[in-house]
């Protein structure tokens, strides 16, 4: 198994306060999932994070991560959201968490 980082991306634009944390992180871990998402076998969300409206995702596979990034849209879609909401996915590393850090302070 590829360490724990090579397995994870970022997930921004999560609809924060509209549903129960650990009902988004299991919305969350279905769109991951799906085959129609690139998705595969999801191993962990972290969510809620220190970041407001940010998400850790993370894969059995690093192949998974490979194939969710070539995805042009992730679009985050339930019968318990309001609407359908666009999501950022980016590939983990230290640097990203501290440069979204960064991003919502501005």
């Amino acid at each position: 198994r590829a360490a724990r980082a090579l397995r994870t991306i970022v997930i921004a634009g999560v609809p924060a306060g509209l549903l129960q944390d650990d009902l988004m992180a299991d919305i969350l871990t279905i769109h991951f999932q799906m085959s129609r998402n690139n998705g595969g076998d999801v191993e962990e969300v972290a969510y809620p994070t220190r970041n407001r409206g940010v998400a850790y995702v993370t894969f059995e596979d690093q192949e998974v991560v490979e194939s969710v990034l070539k995805k042009d849209q992730h679009l985050l879609q339930d019968k318990r959201l309001p609407r359908h909401y666009p999501l950022t996915v980016t590939r983990y590393c230290d640097h990203v968490s501290s440069s979204l850090t960064h991003l919502i302070m501005l």
